[in-house]
């Protein structure tokens, strides 16, 4: 059965959900540089394309971001992945501008930022599950990295809290890039609505011209 994308894309019932969009993870001061660059490809023109968009019509925009204590507390450091982050130089320290969505996609003064401190992903154990709730969203629109780790995770959880997932996948990222075209492809389609930023704008334009 074909997927309804333009209902799924109803501005009053969907949200825009940037995760780890950064200036740490994703922009010039990374600590991840090789995501980075893939990121700088093609995912951040995209995102910021959509966050504009989502925006001009009303469509809540939640920013998720990774943070970390000074002393690193209560950050997880029971996986590689952790401890090798822990290790680097650059730390994304709460208020800082490496913690700062990048300046390409920005914050706008209506869109909503919820940080987290420990986690594979956006969603367990933080606010966004209920705040999105709270809003009246039934689908979620993810964007950002990685499709290594965190991307994976947050379609998973959030089609487990029986979310509707429409995934562009333009506007994510991961390394290598055949690999995570590969994810995308064998793994996230099954649980996600896998589309492009172009389709997306579409489906939005489409309730916009509607009324």
């Amino acid at each position: 059965m074909p997927i309804d994308l333009v209902g799924l894309l109803d501005p009053r019932r969907c949200a825009l959900v940037t995760q780890e969009c950064q200036r740490g993870v994703i922009g010039d001061a990374s600590v991840l540089p090789e995501l980075a660059a893939e990121a700088q490809r093609e995912a951040v023109g995209n995102i910021a394309r959509l966050a504009g968009t989502a925006r001009r019509l009303g469509v809540p925009v939640v920013h998720c971001l990774a943070l970390r204590h000074p002393r690193g507390l209560g950050s997880n450091t029971n996986a590689r992945l952790f401890r090798a982050v822990a290790g680097r130089e650059i730390a994304i320290l709460p208020g800082t501008e490496e913690a700062g969505v990048v300046d390409e996609i920005g914050t706008d003064p209506g869109d909503l930022v919820l940080e987290r401190y420990h986690g594979l992903g956006p969603m367990g154990g933080t606010e966004l599950d209920a705040v999105l709730r709270n809003m009246g969203v039934t689908t979620v629109v993810g964007v950002g990295v990685s499709v290594n780790v965190a991307m994976p995770n947050f379609v998973m959880d959030a089609v487990n809290a029986g979310y509707q997932f429409v995934l562009p996948r333009d506007a994510v990222a991961g390394v290598p890039r055949q690999w995570a075209d590969q994810v995308i492809d064998n793994m996230l389609t099954l649980m996600a609505t896998v589309t492009t930023t172009d389709e997306v704008l579409a489906g939005w334009a489409g309730h916009h011209e509607g009324g």
